[in-house]
């Protein structure tokens, strides 16, 4: 032979077999008899022949790899997210691919689209995966798992966070701590998980209070943004407390705030909802709502998994417990 790789059609003309005979051998199949599997097996270590994983998907219609379709893989959240997917993932010896839709629906259906064919099964975390979307872009053939969705009859296993209990919880403490100008900084309009929080903090009010909503987008900039809004207030009609949909917009109003000279928490309180990594390093260290982030994505990987080895699951909604994390921006112990 000469010095480019053997191919699949060397190992058959080796072992005097086809083409067909050699894929069944090297990929585990019962039609072979056990000398002629040996055979090729052997002719194909003596001649270095690796199949390609394209080749292999094609007799075995598996990739081994799955899919992860996020709205956004920017910031610690996702980091924390995709870091849970990964570990699980390794385990189990699947591969990793990531898309983003960037919070728009029509990049999250042509990602959907881009990966069908190219993974044995996805996880898909979107604002827009509702009921209709999901009919439309996701193949029934495919596997999928879903994060924090809202569908209502849903035909996948779903994995959400108890953003509803968790941010009246949140309300609540800052009620007790004695605030009662309370402000909530919400998220996306359309984004399931930033009306479950703003939902939750609704139902933390006191019966008296009237709601104070501050625009965001889940952002850093939003938090400047609010901060704007807040500052632009008379002192003694400013909230004396915020409580941020996520910690990255909290984290921005946070600097804000201080650059403007206010003290938190003397002149204002501060929350917000997630404890990603950095929310316990600002100063002061933020009172938030933890949400296990790292363990969802494992735990979704492994549902996924699970349903890739044709192990029976439910299509249930498994809810994610969340805990108060109190910390000095909002002024109260526990």
């Amino acid at each position: 032979m000469n010095g480019s790789p053997a191919t699949i059609k060397d190992v058959a003309r080796e072992a005097g077999v086809s083409v067909a005979t050699v894929s069944r051998a090297l990929n585990g199949a019962e039609n072979v008899l056990p000398d002629t599997r040996q055979r090729i097996v052997d002719i194909a270590r003596e001649l270095r022949y690796s199949p390609s994983g394209a080749a292999r998907s094609l007799i075995t219609r598996k990739t081994d790899t799955v899919g992860a379709l996020l709205p956004d893989l920017h910031g610690e959240f996702f980091s924390e997210l995709i870091r849970g997917i990964d570990q699980a993932a390794r385990a189990r010896g699947l591969h990793l691919l990531l898309s983003s839709s960037h919070d728009d629906a029509h990049e999250a259906a042509a990602a959907l689209r881009a990966m069908n064919g190219r993974v044995d099964g996805l996880i898909v975390m979107s604002p827009h995966a509702d009921d209709d979307f999901l009919s439309q872009n996701l193949p029934p053939t495919l596997p999928a798992v879903l994060l924090n969705s809202g569908v209502r009859a849903p035909t996948q296993p779903v994995f959400a966070v108890d953003n509803f209990g968790g941010a009246r919880a949140m309300t609540e403490h800052l009620v007790a701590s004695g605030r009662r100008r309370i402000a909530f900084l919400g998220g996306p309009a359309a984004n399931f998980e930033a009306r479950e929080r703003e939902r939750g903090y609704r139902a933390g009010l006191p019966a008296s209070a009237q709601p104070w909503l501050l625009a965001g987008d889940f952002s850093e900039d939003a938090g400047l943004r609010a901060a704007a809004t807040v500052l632009a207030l008379p002192a003694g009609e400013r909230p004396d407390a915020v409580f941020a949909a996520n910690d990255m917009m909290a984290i921005g109003l946070l600097g804000a705030l201080q650059s403007a000279g206010l003290r938190l928490p003397g002149d204002i309180a501060l929350a917000g909802f997630d404890d990603i990594p950095i929310a316990r390093y600002v100063s002061p260290a933020l009172t938030t709502m933890r949400v296990p982030i790292a363990a969802m994505g494992g735990q979704a990987l492994d549902a996924l998994a699970s349903v890739l080895e044709r192990e029976p699951l439910a299509a249930r909604t498994t809810v994610m417990p969340v805990q108060l994390v109190v910390r000095r921006s909002c002024g109260a112990k526990t």
